[in-house]
C-alpha cells in the first residue's frame, strides 16, 4: 500500500498545462455572481468601505470605517482592494467586483499551489485531483467571492508550506537548499503578518517546528535561515508598524493584539464561541465535495504516516487545526490554510487506495461509523442541490429556472458519485461529486443569490433614498437596519443611529433630512421629532429579511413637511 502513495512520478515535470486548464476552470468557477451580488455582511463591506475611504482621503496608514477607527489588523488586505479599485476606476461607482478581485486571483493562485505541491510530491494525477477538491469545497467557494483576507492568507500560507517543502525535498536529496528559499519562506510570513498579524506564524512556523520535534532532526529548520531570516520578516511589516503606532499613539496594538487577537483565545467575540470540535463538526459541509473522500482516505493516510511526505502534510495539518478547536472563538474560515493539506492528502490517498475501500476499514464499528458519515455527506449534497429552489421559494415565493436546473442537473451526479463510490471507485465518485458541486455553484451564485430581493435590503434602501434625496448634502440615519453594507453602498453619508435619535435629526434639519426607520421604531422615531412641528412625511417602503439578525423588516424612508 505505501509503494504507490509514496511513489514522486517524475511525469510532474509535464503538468504544467494540465494546472494552467485546473487554473482556468477555477476561474471561471470563481466568477459567477462576482458583480451581480451585493455586499455581504457584516465583514465584506466593512473592508469595502474602509478601502474606499482610504483611496478618499488618500490615508494608507490609519485605517477607518466611518469616523471610528478599523484596529482589527494591519492594512494589507486594504492596500490590495484599494490598488484594485484605483486600476480599474471604479471608485465612485462602488462596483462591488473591483473590491473581490484580490480574492478572486489569490484562490485561484492557491488552487494553482495546491496542485503544484501535490503532483511535484505524488504526481500529476494527485495534484491535479488536490487541486480540483479544493476548489470545488463550500468554503472555498464562498470565502473566494467575498472582499475579506482569508483568500489572500490561504494563497500567503500556501507560499510558506511551498518554501518548507522544497527545503524537505532538497534536504531528502542531500543538497544544499537555496538562499532564495529561505529568503522567500520569511518574506511570505511578513506578507502574511501584514495581513492578518500573528495568525501565519501558527502554520508558517508550526510545520517546519513540528517536523523538527517527530523526527529529532531540526535540519530542515536550520534549512530556513532563521539566525537572520526573522530580520527579512520583520521588515516587511515594521515600517507600517512604527507608522500607525504613532498615528494611533499605541491604540492599533491595544486593540488588534490584546482585544481582536489575544481575546478570541479565552471569549467567543461577536457570538462566535463553541466548544472544542466545532470545525470537525462543520467540516462535512465546509468541505464538501471532498469531505467523504477525505473519511474515506485515513487509513491509507494512517498507514503511511512516518513517510516524510504524509508527515509533512499532518504537521502542516495537525498543529493549526488543535490552536482552532481550542480557541474560544471559531468560525469556519479559521481553518482553511489546513484544506491544501488535505486536499492533497485525499488524492494521494484515493490515488493509492485498493479496488474495494470497504475493506479498509479491519472492524465493524469504523465501517458503520463510515457509512453514516457517507449518509451525512448525501444529505448536505441533496440540500445544496436543492438550496436554490428552497431559498427562491421561501423569499420571493417562485423559483427560477437555473434553481431547477441546478438541482436536476446535480442531483444525478450525486447519485452516480455514491454508486461510484460505494462499488470501490472511489477516484471516479470523487470527480462526479466534483461535477454535481460545480453545478450547484453555477445554480446558486449565478441565476440564484443574485435575485433574491428580499434578503438584499441595502441596495433597495440605498435606492430608494437617492430617489428622494432633497440635497446634495442631504443627512441620512438609518435607525432600524445598521448593516455596513447600507453604508458602503451609500458612500459613508449615512448616520447608524437610534429611531429617536433620528427623529431628533429631522426636527433640527427638516429640508435636508431623511430618516430610514422600521415600523416598530416609529413611535420612538415620533418622540424624537417631539413638539418641533415637523410633520414626517413616508416616501416609500422596504420590507425584507435581515439575514445578519434573522429578523424580517419594514422600513419606511421618511422626510419631513417643515412647518
Amino acid at each position: 500500500m505505501l509503494k504507490p502513495i509514496l511513489r514522486l512520478n517524475a511525469a510532474a515535470k509535464s503538468t504544467v498545462g494540465k494546472i494552467v486548464a485546473l487554473v482556468f476552470c477555477t476561474f471561471v468557477l470563481l466568477l459567477p455572481g462576482r458583480s451581480t451580488i451585493p455586499p455581504f455582511d457584516r465583514d465584506e463591506p466593512r473592508y469595502m468601505q474602509a478601502t474606499a475611504q482610504m483611496l478618499e482621503t488618500g490615508n494608507f496608514v490609519d485605517v477607518r470605517f466611518q469616523d471610528q477607527p478599523r484596529y482589527l489588523q494591519p492594512a494589507g488586505i486594504y492596500w490590495l482592494e484599494a490598488a484594485s479599485v484605483w486600476l480599474s476606476g471604479t471608485l465612485k461607482q462602488r462596483e462591488v467586483w473591483a473590491y473581490r478581485v484580490p480574492s478572486l486571483l489569490a484562490m485561484t493562485g492557491a488552487v494553482a499551489l495546491t496542485a503544484r505541491i501535490g503532483a511535484i510530491m505524488f504526481g500529476p494525477a494527485v495534484g491535479l485531483l488536490g487541486g480540483a477538491l479544493l476548489a470545488g469545497s463550500v468554503l472555498v467557494e464562498a470565502e473566494g467571492r467575498m472582499a475579506t483576507i482569508d483568500s489572500t492568507l490561504l494563497l500567503v500560507v500556501l507560499i510558506v508550506q511551498t518554501m518548507v517543502l522544497r527545503a524537505l525535498m532538497d534536504r531528502s536529496r542531500d543538497r544544499q537548499t537555496p538562499l532564495w528559499t529561505a529568503l522567500a519562506y520569511w518574506l511570505a510570513l511578513g506578507c502574511g503578518l501584514m495581513l492578518k498579524g500573528p495568525v501565519v506564524l501558527i502554520p508558517g512556523l508550526a510545520t517546519p517546528l513540528a517536523m523538527a520535534v517527530l523526527e529529532r532532526d531540526a535540519s530542515v529548520w536550520r534549512r530556513l535561515r532563521p539566525s537572520w531570516g526573522w530580520l527579512a520578516m520583520l521588515a516587511v511589516v515594521v515600517p507600517w508598524c512604527v507608522a500607525i503606532d504613532v498615528i494611533s499613539h499605541g491604540e492599533f496594538f491595544e486593540r488588534a493584539v490584546g482585544r481582536n487577537f489575544l481575546g478570541k483565545i479565552g471569549h467567543g467575540q461577536e457570538a462566535h464561541g463553541a466548544p472544542p470540535g466545532f470545525h470537525l463538526a462543520v467540516f462535512a459541509l465546509a468541505f464538501w465535495p471532498g469531505s467523504l473522500f477525505a473519511a474515506i482516505a485515513l487509513p491509507v493516510i494512517w498507514a503511511s504516516r512516518k513517510a516524510w511526505r504524509i508527515r509533512f502534510l499532518l504537521c502542516w495539518i495537525v498543529p493549526h487545526w488543535l490552536v482552532f478547536e481550542l480557541i474560544a472563538t471559531k468560525l469556519p474560515h479559521y481553518v482553511m490554510p489546513t484544506y491544501p493539506a488535505i486536499a492533497i492528502l485525499t488524492a494521494a490517498a484515493l490515488h493509492a487506495a485498493p479496488d474495494n475501500w470497504r475493506a479498509w476499514p479491519a472492524r465493524r464499528w469504523t465501517q458503520a461509523l463510515l457509512g453514516i458519515y457517507g449518509v451525512v455527506w448525501l444529505l448536505v449534497g441533496v440540500a445544496l442541490s436543492v438550496a436554490g429552489i428552497a431559498l427562491s421559494w421561501f423569499f420571493e415565493g417562485h423559483a427560477p429556472l437555473s434553481a431547477w436546473i441546478a438541482a436536476g442537473g446535480s442531483l444525478p451526479l450525486l447519485v452516480v458519485a455514491i454508486r461510484q463510490t460505494v462499488l470501490g471507485k472511489v477516484w471516479r465518485g470523487a470527480i462526479t461529486s466534483l461535477g454535481a458541486a460545480s453545478v450547484v455553484y453555477c445554480g446558486i451564485f449565478l441565476g440564484v443569490a443574485p435575485h433574491l430581493d428580499t434578503i438584499w435590503l441595502a441596495p433597495r434602501l440605498a435606492e430608494l433614498t437617492d430617489e428622494y434625496r432633497p440635497c446634495p448634502d442631504t443627512e441620512v440615519v438609518s435607525s432600524s437596519f445598521s448593516e455596513p453594507s447600507l453604508v458602503f453602498l451609500m458612500h459613508g453619508k449615512v448616520e447608524l443611529r437610534s429611531a429617536r435619535a433620528g427623529g431628533e435629526m429631522l426636527a433640527r434639519n427638516p429640508s435636508c433630512g431623511l430618516v430610514l426607520v422600521s415600523r416598530r421604531d416609529e413611535a420612538q422615531f415620533q418622540e424624537g421629532i417631539g413638539a418641533s412641528g415637523v410633520k414626517p412625511i413616508e416616501y416609500g417602503r422596504v420590507r425584507g429579511f435581515n439575514y445578519s439578525t434573522g429578523k424580517w423588516l419594514d422600513i419606511g424612508l421618511f422626510g419631513a413637511n417643515p412647518s
